[in-house]
C-alpha cells in the first residue's frame, strides 16, 4: 500500500508540473499555403460549425413539423369507483357504491391538417434558407481567411523591406561617422543619420509586431492551437490573376443575383413567411380530424365485486373547426403574418441592393487598383535610380547627406506602397469572387499544404 501511494504522489506531481509548464510552450511555426488556408476555413471556423449546427436544428424541426401528421398512442388502465349519491337515466338520485376496471390500451389521433400543412411547408423552406446560409457563412469566412493570409505575407515582406532600410542607414550612419571623425563631415549630418537609423529600427520592430499579430488573426479564423505562429509557404508578394474585372456591370449583377446564397436565403425566407401567412388564412379552415379507440376489458360491479370481466371497445370520431384564438378570425396571427411577410419581402430587396453595390464596388477597385499597380511599380523603379544617382553623388562630394537620407525614405516608401497596392488587388480580387456568388474551397493540389 505504501508503494501504492508512493507511485501515487508520484504521477500526481508529474500532472501538476505538467500543468503548470504547458502556458509556457514554445510556439510552434507551421507553413501554410493559401489552398490550405481555404480549406481550413470552410471546414475548421467556428462560425462555419455554429451554421451546420443550425442547418441541422432546421432540419429537425422539419421533421417534427412532418411528425404532425401522425396519431400518438397512449397505452394506459383505467380504473373508476364511486361512492354515495348518483343520479340514474330515470332521473332518479340514489346511493350507489360501485367500481370498474378496464385495463387495455387506447390509440389517440388528434392532427390538424390545415396547421400541419403549411407548418411542413414552412419548415421546408426554412431548411433551404439555413442550408444557404450555411453557404453564406463558409464564404464570409474564407473571404476572410485569404484576406487574413495576404496580410501575413504582406507582413513577412514588409520586414524585409524595413531591414533593408535599416541595413542601408546603419551602413551609412558608420560611414558618415568616420568621416565626422576624420573632420570632413559636419556633426550634424551624422545625427541626421542616426535619426533616421533610429526611425528604421522602430519601423522594423513594428513589421516584426505585424507579422504577429497577423498570425494570430488567421490562427483565430482557422481555430488552430493559439500559440501556433504561421508562416506563409511563399512571402513574396505579387500580383495574382484570379477574377476578371471585365464585362459589363449588367452582367456581373445579373450573375451574382443568380450565384449569391444571400439571395437564394432571402429568397426561402419569403417563401417560409408566404406559407406562414397563407397557414394563418387558409389553415383553420381545413378541420381538424381525430380519432380515439380503445381496445381491452371492462370489469367491475357493485361495491368492491371485480367480476363480470369481459372484452369492451369504444370509437370516437371527431371533425372539429377552431374559432378564434389560433383558429378562425384570429386577425392578430394574420396581421402578425402579413407583416412577417412585408418584412421578408423588405429584406430580400435590400440583399439584392447590397449584392449590386458590392459586385459594383469590387469591380471598381479592382480595376482601379489594377492601374496604382502600374504607377507603385514605376514609382519603385524611379525611387531606386534616384537612389543610386544620390549615392554617386555623395561619392564624388557633391550631394548632401540630407538628399541620401530623403532619397532612401523615397525609396521604402515606394516598396510599402507598392506591397500594399497589391495585397489590396489580391484581396480585393477575392472579393470580387465573393460578390460575384463564385467563391468555394479550392481543391487540394498539394499533398502537404500544411507542414
Amino acid at each position: 500500500m505504501k508503494r501504492l501511494g508512493f507511485a501515487f504522489l508520484i504521477f500526481a506531481a508529474l500532472v501538476y508540473f505538467a500543468g503548470a509548464a504547458e502556458p509556457n510552450r514554445t510556439p510552434e511555426s507551421l507553413t501554410i499555403d493559401l489552398p490550405a488556408t481555404l480549406r481550413l476555413a470552410g471546414g475548421r471556423n467556428l462560425d462555419v460549425q455554429l451554421a451546420r449546427e443550425k442547418l441541422a436544428e432546421a432540419y429537425a424541426a422539419e421533421e417534427s413539423a412532418i411528425e404532425r401528421f401522425f396519431p400518438w398512442v397512449a397505452p394506459g388502465v383505467t380504473y373508476r369507483r364511486h361512492d354515495n349519491l348518483i343520479q340514474n337515466t330515470e332521473g332518479l338520485i340514489e346511493e350507489v357504491h360501485k367500481q370498474s376496471y378496464a385495463p387495455g390500451g387506447t390509440i389517440v389521433a388528434q392532427t390538424d391538417i390545415g396547421d400541419a400543412i403549411f407548418k411542413s411547408l414552412e419548415a421546408h423552406q426554412l431548411t433551404k434558407a439555413a442550408r444557404h446560409g450555411l453557404d453564406v457563412q463558409r464564404a464570409e469566412t474564407i473571404l476572410a481567411a485569404a484576406h487574413d493570409y495576404f496580410d501575413l505575407a504582406a507582413a513577412h515582406e514588409a520586414i524585409g523591406v524595413a531591414r533593408e532600410a535599416l541595413r542601408a542607414s546603419a551602413d551609412y550612419a558608420a560611414e558618415i561617422d568616420r568621416a565626422v571623425n576624420a573632420g570632413i563631415a559636419f556633426k550634424g549630418d551624422a545625427l541626421r543619420v542616426k535619426v533616421q537609423q533610429q526611425r528604421d529600427e522602430i519601423a522594423l520592430r513594428r513589421a516584426e509586431e505585424n507579422v504577429r499579430l497577423a498570425s494570430t488573426k488567421l490562427v483565430q479564423i482557422l481555430h488552430l492551437d493559439p500559440i501556433i505562429e504561421l508562416m506563409p509557404r511563399d512571402a513574396s508578394v505579387v500580383p495574382l490573376s484570379i477574377v476578371s474585372a471585365k464585362g459589363s456591370l449588367g452582367d456581373l449583377v445579373s450573375q451574382a443575383l443568380a450565384e449569391r446564397p444571400e439571395t437564394q436565403q432571402s429568397a426561402a425566407l419569403l417563401s417560409a413567411a408566404q406559407h406562414a401567412k397563407n397557414g394563418s388564412i387558409y389553415g383553420p379552415l381545413i378541420p381538424s380530424v381525430g380519432g380515439q379507440a380503445f381496445f381491452g376489458g371492462l370489469g367491475g360491479g357493485m361495491n368492491s365485486e371485480t367480476g363480470h370481466f369481459g372484452e369492451s371497445e369504444d370509437y370516437v370520431a371527431l371533425l372539429t373547426w377552431r374559432v378564434g384564438p389560433g383558429g378562425l378570425f384570429d386577425f392578430g396571427n394574420i396581421h402578425a403574418r402579413q407583416a412577417r411577410l412585408r418584412g421578408a419581402a423588405f429584406t430580400a430587396d435590400k440583399v439584392i441592393d447590397q449584392v449590386a453595390n458590392e459586385v459594383i464596388t469590387s469591380q471598381t477597385r479592382v480595376q482601379s487598383l489594377a492601374d496604382q499597380i502600374a504607377t507603385a511599380k514605376q514609382s519603385l523603379s524611379d525611387a531606386a535610380e534616384a537612389l543610386r544617382l544620390g549615392q554617386e553623388r555623395k561619392e564624388f562630394g557633391v550631394g548632401v547627406v540630407l538628399e541620401t537620407i530623403l532619397a532612401e525614405q523615397d525609396l521604402a516608401r515606394a516598396r510599402n506602397d507598392y506591397l500594399n497596392i497589391v495585397t489590396d488587388y489580391n484581396k480585393t480580387q477575392y472579393a470580387l469572387l465573393r460578390a460575384l456568388g463564385r467563391l468555394c474551397p479550392p481543391l487540394s493540389t498539394s499533398r502537404s499544404a500544411v507542414h
